[in-house]
Order: structure tokens, then sequence, then C-alpha cells
């Protein structure tokens, strides 16, 4: 059913539309590679996905550019049965750090569902100092010396790391790696002092004694790193921030499609099975309505954008 038709159908003839849908195999994008946080959770949503539709659920990795190749490649279907897993970078600010991508989250993609969030946690060698205060005090003093690493330029962890220095007021250079096993490496020799991680890849660190928590990137303690200290507790208010997975769809996709496609997210994530499956994974569910995403996207990309635009961040 096209736009023009949905804007007079009656609400049967739309309930009709998407009972009616989908009609072939979904085909769920990631852009990351095989064994990456993203493509984890595409699994775990897949077959529960395929057994409430009907329909196989076939997970397609396009990995590259941050996401971005598959989140483009989304963009660009027109077959009706194709959607995408997607992280914060390729729903917000991808257009605004880098003009040449090739989509326009907002105009070229719709809102599905957010799945689940996380916070990031600040991690430092066990060389760093102890407790928060010694620790600020530390990175101030150091100016310039030290230095932090992120996954690369334009990511949620580089992006939270410069708006960390403007709230604590330090200096560190930035070192952008190719993925966050990379910067835990060099974290682990000491090359990088330090590092916003995903909870899955940090807690396994500092569990197992090779690096230290500083602090969670939430409002407040997260379940999802319980005994780990705010940001705020340790004497740096104003730094909220998470990642998180979501669900887009092609623009055109009809709204009648995109809304049943949320419910059965929302259904699914929330059986205990998979909210355990996902927890394990370092998330915390959600699963909101298209609108909540929109919200979120709106929300996220404001705050990134002022971050960007403030540090004259540009994607190389």
């Amino acid at each position: 059913m096209s736009a023009a038709a949905m804007l007079g159908a009656t609400p049967a003839a739309l309930a009709q539309s998407a009972k009616a849908w989908p009609s072939q195999p979904i085909k769920l994008v990631v852009g990351f590679p095989a064994g990456t946080s993203p493509d984890l959770m595409a699994r775990t949503l897949a077959e529960p996905l395929s057994q409430l539709l009907g329909q196989p659920v076939v997970v397609d990795n396009r990995p590259g550019a941050g996401g971005n190749i598959g989140a483009a490649q989304v963009a660009r279907a027109t077959d009706g049965h194709t959607v995408g897993l997607m992280v914060n970078g390729n729903l917000t600010i991808a257009k605004i750090l880098n003009p040449a991508t090739p989509y326009d989250p907002i105009t070229d993609l719709a809102p599905v569902s957010l799945i689940a969030v996380a916070p990031l946690v600040l991690v430092a060698p066990n060389s760093a100092p102890a407790g928060g205060p010694a620790f600020w005090s530390a990175a101030k003093a150091s100016g310039d010396r030290w230095n932090y690493g992120s996954p690369g330029i334009g990511t949620v962890a580089h992006l939270g790391m410069e708006l960390i220095k403007v709230k604590a007021g330090i200096s560190p250079l930035h070192v952008p790696y190719g993925g966050n096993p990379a910067v835990i490496t060099g974290m682990l020799g000491e090359q990088v002092n330090m590092a916003l991680l995903p909870p899955g890849l940090a807690m396994a660190q500092v569990q197992s004694g090779k690096l230290r928590a500083i602090g969670v990137t939430s409002a407040g303690r997260s379940a999802v790193v319980p005994g780990v200290p705010s940001l705020s507790e340790t004497g740096l208010p104003g730094v909220e921030l998470e990642i998180w997975n979501a669900v887009a769809a092609p623009r055109q996709m009809p709204q009648a499609h995109v809304a049943r496609l949320a419910a059965a997210l929302a259904e699914i994530v929330r059986r205990p099975a998979v909210r355990a499956q996902i927890a394990a994974q370092g998330w915390q569910v959600v699963g909101t309505a298209p609108q909540g995403l929109a919200n979120r996207i709106a929300q996220d990309t404001a705050t990134m954008t002022d971050v960007i635009q403030r540090n004259g961040i540009q994607a190389k």
C-alpha cells in the first residue's frame, strides 16, 4: 500500500495490510561483522521474530564505516522486507559528521523500535589513581600528556570523551583505533590512559583485574554494571550518555508494516528468555514504539551535534 493510499485508508484496511505483511523472508541488515555486539543482538532477535511473523529472518552482515554501509543499504531498499539493526551514530549524526554519508538518517530511514540501551564505562589502566577525585586531579595535572582511546572518529565513545573533557576541564589527546579490542590492548600496555567502553567489554577486563573502572555514564548507578559509581559520584556531574541498538526501516515502508514490526519486537524483548540473553550481552531492554525511537533520535542528535560543532569534529 502506497503512502498516498494509506492517507485515505480505513483502520480496517490498514490492519489488513499489516496482517498481510511480511509476504517473503525479511532481511535484517547489520553494519558490523559477525560476533560484534550489534550482530549478537540481531541474531538474538532473528529466530523469535521469524516465528512470530511467519517468515524467515535472515541476518545480513554488511560491515564498514561504523555501520553506515549497512544503514545505507537499508535506506536504498525497495523490496519492503529489508530492515536494519543499527547503533546510535547510524540514526543520529552520520550525515552531520560526514556530509558524504550516502544516506540521511532523518529523511531516508523510518524509526521502528529502540531495542536496548547501556551506559558506557570509563576505564583506565590499573596504574591510574584509585577513586574519582584523585583520578580527575591527575588527569588535570597531566594536560595533553595523557590520551584517550576510542574505536574511531565520530563514535559515541569519541564524542562522549569530548563531552567529559569539557565537563572535567581536562585535555587528553584523542587516539582513534580500529575498534574497541585495539583500545583495550593499548590500555593494557599503558599506551592509553582512559577510554569509554561498552559494559560487556569493560567489565570483563575490570573483573579479571586488568583494568580499573572509574565510573559509568548513566545518571545514577546502572543495573547493567552494578557496583560501579556514576561519573557524578566521582565528582563529574552532568555526563549522561548511553549507547543503544535500534531497528530502522526504509522511509518508504508503509506505516502499517512498521507498526507491526515494532509491536512484534516489543513483544519479543519482553520475553524472559530473550531479556536474559540481552542482559547477558550487557544491555537493558527497552522495546519502544516507533515514536519512542524517533524521540530518542531527536534528543541524541541535538546532544551530539553540539559536541561535534563545538569541537570541530569531522570524519576522516
